[in-house]
């Protein structure tokens, strides 16, 4: 029985209504930017596995530190431990973070980082005895599937069951260059007549949404607001955090820092999962305290794996080479041409780019999930390319290891798939 038969029996995928979509592709093999499955096909991986696999699949240079690491130490619980992985990791990340971030916490993944940020924002204020009990995020943002990363995301699609039970959040739009003044006359009205205690964005890309890109003047404008008014600021850079952006972090483009940042995917190169809520000494002085209660009691069990963090330091080391950095910059170049080369295509609607993210969205109307996204996605696998359509956006965000002849074909392809829309 092939594995994709086996699958059926007992496993319940995300993001999948499995009696639409019965069908999965069984993996068995994947290095560099190439996916391999049961029946021998290969796919360039054009998407890095959910913005993870940055630095290509099974890196000899990750995983040969991580065999290393299993011999010495392989799990040891975080609270009231520590180990070297954990505070050489610490003492490499906070080099290349923004300068105000001073300290770390550890989870497991993106939701979870988003949700510490939030615990952090609303007991920051319930620790200086002071009651903020809303929120602030941007439109259509995405954040996670843990029920604050849910109440601050905007996407209906994800959220709809549970939307009764979430916390008080105020939704403004984004920047685009042009609507500064009604965002802040907005941002006025709320604080108002609403406590809040944080504001939760994605910086300069929204990822779900359909990598929507907003204006970076305009997101200083909104955070310049919020220090003014004491309300924490959480950036959300699972996804666009480590070199995406073609900075190491978006929030490097900002005037104004966040206090606090959310990190996930990329951080340990896609080999293992780990995430980090990190925060400026202020946010953590708000928690330091004589009283037991004012404490931060959140935890995981694998907070701060030792060979997570050997993965993660091995990946920021990769990512400050000049090799990586070499490629980054001739992914930007190469997005670039292929942008203007297809931008007056009748069935593109727009591009954009940021870094090594690139979108184009398509000049007709399709569900996010839906019959014509499912045509799509079927075409890109069959002509040996994994890219995964958000409604109507195409986007690339391969790895930084693809090759020039790997980007052309995932650039033909795109360019193919017009053709059958």
């Amino acid at each position: 029985m092939k594995l994709k038969d086996r699958d059926k029996i007992h496993l319940w995928h995300p993001l999948t209504q499995h009696k639409l979509h019965p069908e999965t592709i069984a993996i068995t093999k994947a290095k560099g930017c190439v996916l391999y499955d049961e029946d021998g096909n290969a796919y360039i991986d054009a998407i890095a596995s959910w913005y993870t696999c940055m630095y290509g699949h099974c890196n000899e240079y990750i995983t040969s530190r991580v065999v290393e690491q299993m011999q010495t130490l392989d799990q040891v619980v975080f609270s009231g431990f520590t180990h070297e992985p954990a505070i050489k990791l610490s003492e490499a990340l906070i080099k290349i973070l923004p300068e105000n971030q001073n300290k770390m916490f550890f989870s497991d993944n993106g939701s979870t980082s988003v949700e510490i940020g939030i615990k952090m924002a609303l007991q920051y204020h319930f620790n200086k005895s002071e009651k903020r009990t809303v929120l602030m995020a941007f439109e259509d943002g995405f954040h996670g599937d843990t029920f604050g990363a849910m109440s601050v995301s905007g996407l209906s699609v994800y959220n709809g069951p549970f939307e009764d039970f979430f916390l008080e959040v105020k939704r403004i739009p984004t920047p685009n260059g042009s609507n500064h003044n009604d965002i802040l006359n907005t941002l006025e009205s709320i604080v108002k007549t609403h406590k809040v205690a944080g504001f939760v964005y994605e910086p300069l890309v929204q990822g779900a949404a359909g990598m929507k890109m907003h204006d970076a003047e305009g997101l200083n404008d909104v955070l310049k607001f919020c220090k003014a008014y004491n309300i924490i600021t959480v950036a959300d850079e699972v996804m666009t955090g480590f070199g995406k952006t073609g900075k190491h972090f978006a929030s490097l483009y900002l005037e104004t820092k966040p206090d606090i940042i959310c990190l996930s995917k990329a951080l340990t190169g896609g080999l293992l999962p780990m995430a980090l809520t990190t925060c400026s000494q202020e946010i953590y002085d708000a928690f330091y305290s004589d009283d037991m209660s004012k404490g931060l009691f959140h935890g995981h069990t694998y907070s701060a794996n030792p060979l997570a963090c050997t993965a993660a330091l091995a990946s920021i080391e990769l990512l400050q080479t000049q090799d990586i950095q070499n490629n980054i910059m001739r992914i930007m170049r190469s997005h670039n041409i292929f942008g203007e080369r297809i931008k007056t295509h009748p069935k593109v609607k727009s591009t954009r780019q940021l870094g090594i993210i690139f979108a184009l969205d398509l000049n007709v109307e399709m569900e996010r999930y839906g019959n014509l996204r499912d045509k799509l996605f079927k075409f890109f696998m069959e002509h040996g390319v994994f890219l995964r359509p958000l409604g109507s956006t195409i986007y690339i965000q391969a790895p930084y290891v693809i090759t020039e002849k790997q980007l052309e074909k995932v650039y033909q392809v795109i360019e193919d798939v017009l053709e059958i829309i």
